[in-house]
């Protein structure tokens, strides 16, 4: 499955991913930055989870859209 890893320390709070995959995407409400959903974090880290299939176009589009190069995906 594919991962998908948010560089939360450089994250600008854009909304771009957010707003592009927001089954994905969510707004961290302690520090507003970008994390992943909790339904597809890989254990409790909001910066790193994996990627179902049916969200796996709209995640690459917000890694496409991330003005800052911040969220990437691996395999």
């Amino acid at each position: 499955m594919t991962k998908c890893r948010i560089d939360r320390t450089n994250c600008t709070s854009c909304g771009t991913c957010w707003d592009s995959c927001p089954e994905y995407f969510v707004q961290d409400q302690n520090d507003s930055l970008s994390s992943i959903a909790e339904g597809y974090r890989i254990g409790s880290d909001p910066a790193v989870g994996e990627v179902p299939d049916d969200l796996l176009e709209c995640v690459n589009e917000a890694v496409d859209l991330c003005p800052v190069q911040v969220v990437s995906l691996e395999d």
